[in-house]
């Protein structure tokens, strides 16, 4: 008797169970409960998946510039951090080996931005890089183009780089699309900058972001290293990549839009009013100013968890290897 009312009870319980399921699953309601949920999941599950793999970059980013942001906070969301800023991709071996090279003087609170941004940006394009940062010592003129040539010469040395990229501090890419990597040719990577409405300002221009191999460089005989003071260096490197039988690649520039930290021009980085004629003299003077003509003295490095720091000695735009003594030099 026992017996018989026990299965008559499962019975019920599974007639009610599946006519209960049936009516949810052909109710409206349920279905967009059901559906909400499993949204709800699946979100989350991708939250997830894009911060375990980080070759999933976003598309454009929200910039919002902090510039009182503390090293050590950086320092504390950027765990995986190698010292010298160095970064490699976990779950794969990088195709390139990428020298992020900043010329420096004097913008600490553009540094940070910098670094707060542009750390996670490049780990999540899988990058295998490493970042110099390149201070100029004297308080002097300023020498951006010869700064970054110091930076190849110290980086080519500390790990077999493939790639090179050149940032100015204060430029940050507004879309992880933006593959901070080389090409066939030296590609310009600031194309659409928000100082300019997102526009090319003229078509010679190659300034900001730019990206050269190893051989490219060389090819190029690198920075001129006569330029001091603003201007002009980014346009003669433009004319030495023609003079070489190159061209300049440039991303779409939608995903090549960029946000500028606005600033006064800083002291020591005026204008000597001299850059058109040396721009214009790029072609004969190539193989014989730069890389091959670069003169140097590092007086530190300094390998901190964020960056390499690299002070340096490049002497002034007085002495023998100022503009005019190097135009004197090649009789331009």
């Amino acid at each position: 008797m026992l017996s018989s009312i026990k299965t008559m009870f499962l019975i019920l319980a599974a007639t009610f169970t599946f006519g209960f399921t049936y009516f949810c699953l052909k109710s409206d309601i349920f279905q967009e409960l059901y559906l909400a949920k499993f949204n709800s999941k699946l979100q989350h599950r991708q939250s997830i998946f894009y911060r375990t793999n980080p070759d999933c970059h976003p598309g454009p980013l929200d910039i919002k510039f902090a510039y009182n942001m503390s090293l050590l906070k950086i320092i504390s969301q950027n765990p995986n951090l190698q010292p010298g800023g160095h970064s490699r991709p976990k779950y794969c071996t990088a195709l390139q080996k990428i020298a992020i090279i900043i010329p420096f003087r004097n913008r600490e609170s553009h540094l940070r931005t910098w670094l707060y941004y542009m750390h996670p940006f490049l780990q999540q394009q899988q990058a295998d890089y490493g970042v110099y940062v390149v201070e100029q010592t004297e308080d002097t003129l300023f020498n951006r183009a010869k700064l970054m040539n110091v930076g190849y010469s110290v980086a080519i040395k500390d790990y077999n780089y493939t790639c090179f990229i050149f940032t100015d501090v204060d430029i940050i890419p507004m879309d992880g699309r933006n593959l901070f990597r080389c090409s066939d040719n030296p590609r310009h990577m600031a194309n659409s900058v928000d100082k300019f409405n997102f526009k090319l300002p003229y078509n010679d221009i190659f300034g900001g972001i730019v990206a050269f191999t190893k051989e490219q460089f060389i090819k190029v005989n690198g920075f001129s290293n006569v330029f001091w003071g603003w201007g002009g260096e980014d346009d003669e490197l433009f004319q030495r990549v023609v003079a070489m039988g190159m061209k300049v690649e440039r991303p779409d520039q939608t995903i090549a839009r960029s946000k500028m930290i606005s600033h006064k021009r800083d002291p020591g980085n005026e204008s000597t009013g001299k850059s058109f004629h040396l721009i214009k003299k790029a072609h004969e003077r190539l193989h014989k100013d730069g890389l091959n003509s670069l003169i140097y003295t590092i007086i530190s490095i300094t390998s901190h968890k964020l960056y390499t720091k690299i002070t340096v000695d490049i002497g002034n735009g007085e002495d023998a290897s100022s503009t005019e003594g190097i135009l004197n030099l090649f009789n331009l």
